[in-house]
């Protein structure tokens, strides 16, 4: 009996061994088995379906051998409700470094770990919100156990984020310099035209961010001056912005032809252009809203549907988001010696919700004093300027102009009339209706509406901004393209140039230092512009004689008197030194300038490069409890609820 069981057990010993490994001709016998190589097999993960590769290998980092148990486990169902937990925060920057890990890329059968100086970017900027929620990092987004230097040979797993992977199909090396290539170009494509334009003009163009999409892409910008990057005393800046609406690509488009336009032909000597860029700071921004656009995309050309893309991915129309100051400028219209400029923004506006698109585009207009703008926009063929909201709000079309109603007009003409099309006088044609007007018209009188970007501009800051509308179609075909840049592209120049009309200088003190946020009135025009912080300003005027003023606080009131021709279209230089005065006249002046923005501006402690959803002010931590409240999310799993994620106390 002991025997038979001895034999007994020496058998399944035997049988639980490994089979040796097969040499050739042995796999038919049974005596061998063939040892399986790991490969890399296509991404079949519902929350890692954007990741910038598409095959990854199992068993994973975490030793999870199957897309199964990857999906029944706790680290998974966290990178797919991280979104929910964190209020939009870190997404989807989080989600994709967590995919990085339990989907790593695979090429050519072999793992490629994630980089590690992304995972410390990223935990940097993100800690605080898992804090605010009493949540613990988790383990496997571990930085130096999952995660390898730039030396081991890594991959930046943000980098479709950044627009890094490009997706440009190849261009014959032997093209000229002043070759465009007319399509309509993805957020990755954009990214890469603009840095590669800015690379082959280096000395005259940058790129930058302002700020990040609520699902994280940058807005780029591409920039244009002597000193990229830098602002120069006296040079005015100017900006255009495209695809505020993600839906209306024609602005996008044209903006990024422009600035390989503007690239080309200042290389090739072009007297025009070199003006231009040598004496304005030029910013480009194509896309303000990318997430829209990758919607609007999805339809593809020809589609021209006035819905899908055509908000952002919170659901926010971006010309409706902007705080609304009009209200306030009408209502301060009528009070003696109010001023109808640089308007705080009410602290009722923050109690909504608030784009970081729209945050990002108010940080970029507090940090740079522009002059001029443009905003592009697609579905009809004309140009309109402020005020966008009517002066009596049950009006939908009343004219309802700004104390620069000139100014204005003139602006909006030197587009309509460079515009062949918008100048033409058929009626018959897209725009036809606003021919009679020369192809321009009051925002407010053509249909009214709050919170536009065009009216925050004009009543928050300096600058002026008017709305383009390029065209009846919002997404063409690729084959129209060519056709629409040649018929704006003198259009957009014509008007970058009027940044130039009107007066410029500096405002210091007998010392010459300059004086910052001095006010620069005009006699009979409610609206003063201030100078910026090295004491320079610009202010557009039509021609005619004005008399013009400068005063800021702690310093008497200098008042001279202009003339500009009508031929001029070069700013007049009108400088002002101010002596200072120890009693202050202008009571209310002074408490204007004073309160320029809000005592509690949560503008101020915005980033636009972090991640969105963040709380701007948190209390103390939540009141301690069994489990945090996210604890319910992970309810399904009985055996493996995921312990890591509670704070040791």
């Amino acid at each position: 009996m002991v025997l038979r069981l001895l034999l007994l057990l020496g058998g399944l010993i035997r049988a639980a061994e490994p089979a040796p490994r097969c040499e050739t001709g042995q796999e038919t016998l049974g005596q061998c088995q063939t040892v399986q190589k790991a490969k890399c097999v296509d991404i079949a993960l519902s929350s890692c379906t954007d990741v910038a590769y598409t095959q990854t290998m199992y068993p994973n980092f975490l030793d999870q051998k199957s897309r199964e148990v990857i999906e029944y486990s706790s680290e998974y169902i966290l990178i797919s409700v991280l979104h929910n937990l964190l209020q939009g925060e870190c997404n989807p920057d989080l989600r994709l470094l967590g995919c990085s890990v339990l989907a790593p890329q695979c090429e050519k059968d072999k793992v490629i770990k994630p980089c590690r100086h992304v995972c410390e970017n990223l935990k940097k900027n993100c800690l605080p919100a898992f804090d605010a929620i009493d949540m613990a990092w988790p383990y496997f987004l571990d930085c130096d156990r999952f995660f390898a230097g730039e030396e081991e040979g890594c991959f930046d797993p943000l980098a479709k984020l950044r627009g890094e992977v490009d997706v440009e199909e190849d261009l014959p090396s032997d093209l000229p310099a002043t070759f465009i290539q007319f399509k309509h170009h993805s957020y990755s494509q954009m990214v890469s035209t603009l840095k590669k334009t800015a690379s082959k003009c280096s000395h005259i163009a940058t790129t930058y961010s302002i700020g990040r999409s609520f699902e994280g892409k940058d807005l780029f910008v591409i920039e244009f001056s002597t000193k990229p990057g830098h602002h120069e005393l006296l040079k005015p800046e100017f900006k255009y912005i495209g695809n505020m609406h993600g839906n209306e690509v024609v602005g996008k488009e044209l903006l990024i032809y422009l600035a390989q336009y503007l690239c080309s032909e200042y290389l090739l000597g072009n007297p025009r252009i070199q003006t231009l860029i040598n004496n304005t700071r030029i910013h480009l921004l194509p896309s303000l809203n990318p997430d829209g656009y990758e919607l609007a995309a999805e339809e593809g050309a020809g589609y021209n549907g006035w819905i899908i893309g055509r908000q952002t991915a919170q659901n926010l129309d971006l010309n409706r988001n902007f705080p609304d100051l009009t209200s306030e400028a009408y209502r301060r219209a009528g009070i003696r010696g109010a001023r109808l400029d640089h308007i705080p923004i009410p602290q009722s506006y923050w109690w909504g919700k608030v784009a970081p698109e729209t945050k990002a585009v108010m940080k970029w207009l507090r940090s740079i004093p522009f002059v001029l703008s443009a905003s592009l926009h697609g579905g009809e063929l004309v140009v309109t300027y402020p005020y966008d909201y009517s002066r009596h709000p049950m009006e939908e079309k009343m004219f309802s102009p700004t104390p620069d109603e000139k100014m204005f007009k003139m602006l909006a003409k030197a587009y309509a009339d460079a515009h062949p099309v918008i100048s033409d006088r058929s009626e018959l044609r897209c725009g036809g209706n606003f021919v009679k007007r020369g192809g321009i018209i009051n925002g407010a009188e053509w249909y009214s509406f709050t919170g536009g970007m065009a009216d925050f501009n004009y009543l928050h800051t300096n600058c002026f901004e008017v709305t383009v509308e390029v065209g009846c179609e919002k997404f063409p075909l690729e084959e129209e393209l060519f056709t629409i840049w040649h018929e704006n592209r003198d259009a957009l120049l014509n008007y970058m140039e009027m940044v130039h009309r009107g007066i410029k200088g500096i405002v210091s003190d007998k010392f010459g230092n300059p004086i910052k946020n001095a006010r620069i009135s005009v006699r009979g025009i409610q609206h003063d512009v201030t100078t910026a912080a090295d004491g320079d300003y610009w202010r557009l005027l039509p021609p005619g004689t004005y008399i013009i003023s400068a005063q800021a606080v702690g310093y008497s009131r200098v008042m001279k008197r202009v003339t500009l021709p009508a031929k001029m279209k070069q700013a007049g230089r009108v400088d002002f030194v101010l002596r200072p005065v120890e009693a202050w006249p202008n009571k209310l002046l002074r408490r204007s300038m004073e309160d320029m923005y809000d005592p509690y501006d949560p503008l101020e402690l915005f980033d636009p490069h972090a991640q969105h959803g963040q709380p701007e002010a948190r209390g103390g931590s939540p009141p301690s409890r069994e489990k945090p409240w996210w604890w319910s999310y992970f309810s399904s799993l009985d055996l493996h609820k995921p312990l890591w994620l509670l704070k040791q106390r």
